[in-house]
């Protein structure tokens, strides 16, 4: 069974089509619990979400701040597993038709064996996988297995990135860029800043026809629509498990992101430009 990578590059491109950005949202699997988890994740996709990454637990995440870093701790004291992600995948894509990525560090991936992971995945409806620590110059094996499966292959870019790199990256990547808009982890801030701009109209300078995502920060509408006045998608993720940690119980805490998911769509959809304004963001 192949893969949903077309679904993703559709449905991104379809939001563009639309004069806005895409609102691609986080939850790790297995959070607060896999059945939990499953649900919020579909009131995230049915509140407004266009497209889903489904966190894989992990007990190093090198990119996750604080609030991720406790949702995962949740789910592995569970004991989360990567049979439980696949499920959380392919129950999130039959549910919602919308396309579901998993975000992953490479070790668990490694250990798991690549041909495993890529074949499983592409059998649960996943569109692929963003890849936070794998570098571009040894990803070869990964790309050939995410290719032959019809799954993405999204790399992050960092406003530490030189051109030269970034170059490399776009070259490799596919289904979108992941533009980390700060130096540092997950998490909410106060303000996206101007360096996520600059990150986006470096990386389109590579030529790319990728769709560059911002993500990184934005935790409400107000910066959803100033991410979106630049980004072709606005990637949410510590605002959705935080409002799931101050739930007081697992159903509100469902309903809480379904509402947050809500509030972001209108964000994205603010700053809306018309198709022909959109093909000169190129």
């Amino acid at each position: 069974m192949s893969g949903n990578i077309q679904l993703l590059t559709d449905t991104l491109h379809a939001a563009k089509a639309e004069g806005r950005s895409a609102l691609i949202a986080y939850l790790p699997a297995g959070f607060p619990t896999v059945d939990g988890g499953i649900e919020a994740i579909k009131a995230v996709l049915d509140g407004g979400a266009d497209v889903m990454e489904v966190g894989l637990p992990h007990s190093d995440p090198v990119l996750d701040g604080p609030v991720i870093q406790t949702a995962d701790d949740i789910a592995l004291r569970g004991g989360v597993r990567i049979a439980d992600v696949m499920r959380t995948v392919r129950e999130a894509y039959e549910a919602t038709g919308k396309p579901i990525l998993v975000m992953t560090y490479w070790n668990p991936i490694d250990r798991y064996g690549v041909e495993r992971f890529t074949a499983e995945l592409a059998e649960a409806g996943g569109a692929g996988c963003i890849l936070p620590d794998l570098p571009v110059q040894e990803s070869a094996l990964w790309r050939e297995h995410a290719e032959k499966h019809g799954l993405a292959t999204v790399f992050v870019v960092a406003p530490s990135s030189k051109d030269e790199r970034l170059a490399r990256i776009t070259a490799a990547g596919s289904g979108f860029v992941y533009a980390a808009s700060l130096m540092g982890v997950t998490g909410t801030r106060e303000s996206v800043g101007a360096q996520a701009q600059d990150l986006v109209e470096r990386t389109r300078a590579t030529g790319t026809e990728l769709p560059v995502c911002v993500g990184l920060g934005v935790s409400d509408a107000a910066q959803a629509a100033e991410v979106a006045g630049f980004a072709d998608g606005v990637i949410v993720g510590s605002a959705f498990v935080k409002r799931m940690l101050d739930a007081p119980d697992d159903a509100a805490g469902v309903e809480a992101v379904r509402a947050l998911a809500g509030e972001l769509a209108k964000g994205v959809r603010r700053q809306a430009w018309t198709p022909s304004e959109a093909g000169r963001r190129k």
